[in-house]
């Protein structure tokens, strides 16, 4: 299964880092920048949550926000967040079934499955509208602020 644009974002209910749970159908009427990540705490990773932090104002002026889901545990995510201070969710799909109803998932032969780095932009009404896919980590946040300025217009 792949989730494509111009059809609805495959709903979810994932932990949080914070220790809540987030349901993304509970979130419509605001638009939201669904990014999976491989793996907290590697360097990629880090700088594309920096910089999705360092935007998290212009972002949440287009009326979204921001989610991050990995493979990692709670509790990764949780230390994750802490030690650079973000200021957004991150979700803890550790079995991988929610990056698997996106088509994101990718196993390895050494390792156990992450998500590939693809960022979603979901509209108010819960459709996808663009898909971000083969950019650098610190791109991603630039080309999400870029997906949700042509939606307003």
């Amino acid at each position: 299964m792949e989730a494509k644009v111009g059809e609805p974002a495959p709903d979810f209910e994932l932990p949080a880092h914070t220790g809540e749970k987030i349901r993304l159908s509970s979130l419509r009427g605001k638009r939201v920048v669904l990014y999976f990540y491989p793996r907290a705490m590697t360097p990629g990773c880090t700088r594309e949550a920096e910089t999705f932090n360092a935007h998290l104002d212009r972002i949440t002026e287009l009326n979204a926000v921001v989610l991050g889901i990995s493979t990692d545990s709670v509790n990764a995510n949780r230390r994750f967040a802490e030690k650079y201070g973000l200021r957004f969710e991150l979700l803890s799909d550790e079995r991988g079934e929610v990056a698997k109803k996106y088509g994101v998932l990718r196993t390895r032969l050494s390792k156990r499955p992450s998500a590939e780095r693809v960022t979603f932009i979901i509209d108010e009404n819960g459709v996808i509208r663009e898909i971000i896919r083969g950019v650098k980590a610190e791109e991603h946040p630039i080309k999400a602020i870029e997906a949700l300025k042509k939606i307003t217009s």
